[in-house]
């Protein structure tokens, strides 16, 4: 983006406005409030249509200029950028940041030619239904992957897009219910959690709900019933499949408030067996994504205390977690996880997984609130938890591992079938299998290590 364009009252004379934007040389300027938030925008062809030879230089700068004007968010991706300048036809798009303030501006030339003609196709369809939203994903991957753009960095773009759905659902499901009895924040976990999603990710989703007297729970809850169940189905209409093992907001375990989230973490850390333990693997990932992100950070907070005062807890997800095997054979060769004749490798349960849950538990052991893999690594590794060079070999192998699943899928996609993460090790060239091997031994040699420091048992 270039810097932000000049600013004015608008009741700013006209001729005060015309007179500086040609001074700065810029082919648009902002109308903003006492706050200096932007409330309008003059440009280059609202002069021509609104002013020339029409308005006197004396009339006020709110009489030519379009309003409410678009605009996007300093932290939105580029992609949401382009679909927003391409779909409402516009050649300036301020950017905002905290306060509302306008930080940059995106000219529509420009911008474009950052994104390459054959990404734009995919890029417009960002612009359509949810549906199509996540149907045109698998294409611009494969777009960005054929152009040399990292796994990782795409991992991170459908991760985005898929937040960006969700904030889309929850929007339409509100606009039809109405305004909630208490305020709530959306939270995302598992993979969403992470910002690690691939193609084809289920839900894993609940909601924090601002604390409530207990006689007011039978009201407040007839609100949330229909309305988890509306936004559950929604991303399930938009493209993700609904959790086997109910983990959404829908289900009453994963809505609550503040309080009873903080008593349900106690009461897991105090059983610490059976369906515990697979909640805590995939509920403490949580992050938020809509409404106020302050509870989901006390819930942070709380969990870290937690985890320090019973480490128990932690040795016991990490005894569960010992059976992540890597996809390796005795003899070095990919293990054969397919049903049927086929023998391709599950490179998510026997690669990924393995990774994610061994530094989620050091993470989750030192109180780091990241809760991306690679984040927790660099991380782990800026505290002294673990060795500079192991920590460039994990990231390198979390780097194969998520390029050679997600090459995968976008085969299966492009073959017509649902994205999996079963991957034809056999098919790879021979310098992939290789680094492929390295990555996983990389991955055994980690993960054995941190549950064997939990559990004692190093075998």
């Amino acid at each position: 983006m270039s810097p932000a364009p000049p600013c004015f009252a608008a009741d700013t004379p006209l001729a005060q406005v015309l007179a500086d934007m040609a001074a700065a040389r810029a082919s648009a300027v902002l109308a903003v409030d006492g706050d200096a938030r932007p409330v309008g925008i003059l440009t280059e062809q609202d002069i021509a249509r609104r002013v020339a030879f029409r308005l006197s230089p004396e009339a006020p700068l709110h009489a030519a200029m379009t309003a409410p004007v678009t605009t996007c968010a300093e932290d939105a991706g580029l992609w949401q950028a382009v679909a927003v300048l391409r779909a409402g036809h516009l050649r300036h798009l301020p950017v905002i940041g905290a306060g509302g303030r306008c930080i940059g501006m995106l000219h529509r030339a420009e911008t474009l030619a950052a994104v390459s003609g054959r990404l734009l196709l995919h890029l417009d369809a960002l612009s359509g239904d949810d549906a199509a939203v996540k149907q045109a994903q698998a294409g611009m991957a494969a777009a960005l992957l054929a152009e040399g753009v990292p796994a990782r960095d795409l991992v991170g773009l459908v991760s985005g897009i898929n937040i960006d759905l969700h904030r889309r659902v929850l929007d339409r499901v509100l606009a039809t219910h109405g305004t909630p009895p208490v305020p709530f924040t959306l939270v995302v976990m598992g993979s969403a959690g992470r910002g690690e999603s691939l193609l084809r990710p289920d839900q894993d989703n609940g909601l924090i709900l601002a604390d409530y007297p207990d006689a007011e729970h039978d009201r407040i809850d007839v609100w949330f019933r229909p309305m988890t169940a509306a936004l559950n189905d929604g991303l399930a209409t938009a493209g993700f499949p609904l959790c086997p093992g109910g983990i959404m907001a829908l289900n009453p375990l994963w809505r609550k408030t503040l309080p009873q989230w903080c008593r349900q973490f106690d009461h897991w850390a105090r059983r610490r067996s059976g369906a515990a333990l697979l909640f805590s693997d995939i509920a403490f990932d949580f992050r938020a994504v809509a409404g106020d992100a302050a509870p989901a950070a006390a819930l942070r907070a709380h969990l870290s205390r937690l985890l320090s005062a019973s480490p128990a807890l932690l040795a016991a997800m990490a005894a569960q977690n010992q059976g992540l095997t890597v996809g390796l054979t005795l003899w070095g060769g990919f293990t054969d996880d397919e049903p049927g004749p086929g023998t391709r490798t599950d490179l998510k349960l026997h690669g990924l997984m393995p990774l994610v849950a061994a530094a989620r538990l050091l993470a989750l052991r030192d109180g780091i609130a990241e809760t991306g893999t690679i984040a927790r690594i660099d991380a782990l590794a800026r505290h002294g938890a673990i060795a500079a060079r192991e920590a460039a070999a994990l990231a390198d192998a979390f780097d194969r591992l998520v390029d050679t699943v997600l090459r995968q899928q976008l085969s299966d996609h492009a073959a017509g079938l649902q994205p999996g993460s079963l991957v034809d090790t056999g098919a790879l060239p021979k310098p992939a299998r290789t680094a492929l091997r390295d990555a996983l031994r990389a991955v055994r040699s980690f993960s054995r290590g941190v549950f064997g420091s939990f559990t004692g048992q190093l075998w």
